[in-house]
Parts: structure tokens; C-alpha cells; sequence
């Protein structure tokens, strides 16, 4: 019997197989936090061409609305320089040079009227001033000849070679002749005037700008009849165009007089137009007309425009709101902040927030609000001026969700 070798003990063992590796369930568990975060972005707003459709205003600057408002009225701008040009005689338009919205200076030509009679007129008037003054030089030269023959002729009486007839006819030969030539020169003195006269009459029948504005209406064509007075049954222009002075525009406003004691000289005002109702005009009183319209029971008031815009044209609807004056001429205790709408203020768990929107995300901010003014909130702290913010936020819309604004 064979003895147990020590090959014989040994263990005859298969091959290992390679140990599986225990990253696998880490790198399973990245992907899956990876996925939920994608997925929880894509119903979140993050996916492309689902954002939110929201409405939103722009932030306005307080713009001096500090001072508090102690009276509210409406009124129209006015020019204090309109004119509207005419002629100062009748006659028939041969040229207009202007059109509406032209800016015109003081004494340049507006049109011209036919100036065919006054012209002749002028012409024939030089001539009389012409065979006026020719007339005047013959007298005079008339009249030297008889004072020479009025000397000679007294010298010859002295040495007795001549008459007293001849002494005597010579002497009221000159003495004639001297007043001829004072009466020509009247002659020619009617003359220069009455040639004054037509050359007046010759200037007027150009029509030039009585001082410099902008054209607003253009009331005459050529061929037509013009006017200084309503003539011809209707067919007659009384002006070539109206010119107004865009530097002296005002604000007219009709105040109740129950309330006129609110109101006084160089008050502070603010004002509104029609046209650009979000646009705050500081302005301020001019002077308060001394007389009461008995009909109406109003006091007109004229309010000036602390700086002139080119968006301010005459006629134009305007709201004012006269400030306290303590506090439109003190400046104190004045607030600062921005101004929008109440819609876009929300209140949650007792602080305001409101939802700006930056590069087409929603942010949500913290604001301090004021008093409300209309229906604007005044934000004290938190936003700037020109900042875009949501109205109505609805509940979808979050801190960092993906909105697009609504065309307006």
C-alpha cells in the first residue's frame, strides 16, 4: 500500500472568478439623482418653448411726486405767441412757401400776393419824382441867371445907363424865380413821398413771419384772395398760416372758485398729458387771472412748464395736481422709491414680494412698500427704475421659472 504523499493533500480548487466591483451602485444612484433633477427642471419651466406667459410693467421713477396734492384739476395747453398771418390789403395769392410743421424765423417770407398795380403805380409815381427833381434844376438854373441879370442891372442904374422899369423887372424876375424853386422843391418833396408811399404798398405785398415758431396750419393756395376781413361770401381767405412760438407754450386750467384759495403764485405742480399718461411734468403757477367766470363759477389759472419738450404741442388734454406748497418749496420730508402697479405686489406671510423679470426668468425679491398712490404702490427699497416686474403672478410662477412677456 502506497503512503500518502503530500500531493495527495493538497485541494484541487476552481479558478477565481474576478470580484465584482462595488461602484457600480454609487454610479447607479448619480444617475438616477441626475434624471430627477433633469426631470424635475423640464416640469419646472426649464424645457424650451414652454415658458409661462406673463404681464408685465416697467418700475417708474418717483419723479418729484413727493409733495402731497391738495388739488386736482384738468386743462389745455396754449401758446402765449399764436398768430395767424394775413395780408394788410385784399389781394390774390401768387406764391405760398410754407407747409405745415415748417419751422419759420422772425422776417422770413411766407408768400407772396400779385403785386402787378402797386408795381405799376411805384413805377409811374419814380417818374414824377424823376421830371420832379429835372424841374427843380431848371428853376435853378433860371434863377442864377436872373440874379446875375438883377446885379448887373442895380449897377447900371448906379452909374444911370439903365431904367428903374428895367431895375424893377429884373428884381421880380429873380424873386419869381426864387419862389418857383421853393415850390419845386415841395414839388419833388410830394414826390419822394408819394414814391415812399407805393414802395410800402410794394414791401406789404410780401408776407413775412412776425416772429419765429413752427407753421400749425396752412390756410391759403395761390390763385386764391386773401383778406385782412371776412369778404366775398366765404370765398375770401383772411390768413396765409398760423404760426405758433413752441417757446411759449402754457398749461390753461378753469378752477372751480370754491377751491381757488388752494392755489397760489409759483406753486409747485405736476402735471399729466393725455398722450403720455406715465409721463410726470414738473410745472409750476404762473399767475392767477384777478377775475371769476360768472357762468361757470371758474378762475383761470396759468401754469407754466419748468422745461419744454418737444412731445408738449398746443391743444393738448392735460391733468395737473397742485403739491402742498410747503412741500414743493421746502423739499423736506420728501420719499423716495419707484412706482408700479398694486397688481404686481404680492403678500406672503406678512412681508411684500414681487417677481422681476431678468433675461426671461422670473426672480423673486423682497421689496419695502409705501403708501399706494392711485393704482401704483410706491417701493421704497428693493427695485429700480426701469426694472420690468409680473402683474397677477399666478401660483406657476416661481423663483427661476422660464416666462415670456405678452405682447401688448
Amino acid at each position: 500500500m502506497e503512503k500518502p504523499s503530500l500531493d495527495q493533500l493538497r485541494i484541487e480548487r476552481s479558478p477565481e472568478k474576478p470580484a465584482k466591483s462595488s461602484r457600480k451602485p454609487l454610479y447607479l444612484g448619480i444617475f438616477v439623482i441626475l434624471l430627477a433633477v433633469v426631470a424635475a427642471g423640464y416640469y419646472a419651466g426649464f424645457r424650451p418653448g414652454t415658458a409661462i406667459e406673463v404681464s408685465t410693467a416697467v418700475a417708474r421713477e418717483l419723479q418729484g411726486q413727493s409733495a402731497a396734492t391738495v388739488l386736482n384739476a384738468s386743462g389745455y395747453v396754449t401758446a402765449r405767441r399764436q398768430a395767424t398771418v394775413s395780408s394788410k390789403f385784399t389781394g390774390r395769392v401768387t406764391e405760398v412757401l410754407i407747409e405745415e410743421g415748417m419751422r419759420v424765423e422772425q422776417g422770413q417770407v411766407l408768400a407772396r400776393l400779385d403785386d402787378s398795380n402797386i408795381r405799376a403805380s411805384y413805377e409811374l409815381a419814380e417818374a414824377q419824382w424823376i421830371s420832379a427833381q429835372r424841374g427843380l434844376d431848371e428853376t435853378e438854373t433860371l434863377l442864377d441867371e436872373a440874379v446875375l441879370n438883377f446885379q448887373r442891372t442895380s449897377r447900371l442904374v448906379e452909374q444911370d445907363l439903365a431904367s428903374q422899369q428895367e431895375f424893377d423887372r429884373s428884381r421880380a424876375l429873380s424873386g419869381s424865380l426864387a419862389a418857383q424853386l421853393e415850390r419845386k422843391k415841395a414839388d419833388v418833396e410830394v414826390a419822394a413821398r408819394q414814391l415812399d408811399i407805393y414802395r410800402i404798398q410794394l414791401e406789404d405785398t410780401i408776407i413775412r413771419a412776425p416772429f419765429a415758431g413752427v407753421i400749425v396750419a396752412k390756410n391759403a393756395q395761390p390763385g386764391e384772395m386773401i383778406s385782412p376781413v371776412s369778404a366775398g361770401g366765404g370765398f375770401t381767405r383772411t390768413g396765409i398760416g398760423t404760426i405758433v412760438d413752441m417757446t411759449s407754450l402754457e398749461i390753461e386750467i378753469d378752477v372751480n372758485e370754491a377751491y381757488i384759495n388752494r392755489v397760489t403764485e409759483g406753486q409747485g405742480v405736476m402735471a399729466t398729458l393725455d398722450a403720455y399718461p406715465d409721463w410726470k411734468i414738473p410745472c409750476h403757477v404762473i399767475a392767477i387771472i384777478p377775475t371769476a367766470d360768472r357762468q361757470r363759477a371758474t378762475v383761470e389759472v396759468r401754469v407754466g412748464f419748468d422745461e419744454l419738450d418737444p412731445r408738449i404741442l398746443p391743444d393738448m388734454g392735460v391733468k395737473v395736481a397742485f403739491q402742498e406748497v410747503e412741500s414743493s418749496v421746502a423739499g423736506t420730508n420728501r420719499p423716495t422709491g419707484v412706482l408700479i402697479p398694486r397688481s404686481a405686489v404680492r403678500r406672503i406671510d406678512g412681508n411684500d414680494y414681487i417677481y422681476v423679470v431678468d433675461q426671461g426668468r422670473v426672480e423673486r425679491r423682497a421689496v419695502a412698500t409705501g403708501d399706494s398712490r392711485g393704482g401704483d404702490r410706491l417701493i421704497v427699497s428693493g427695485l429700480a427704475p426701469g426694472e420690468r416686474v409680473v402683474l397677477d403672478a399666478q401660483p406657476e410662477v416661481v423663483d427661476g421659472v422660464l416666462v415670456q412677456e405678452k405682447d401688448k
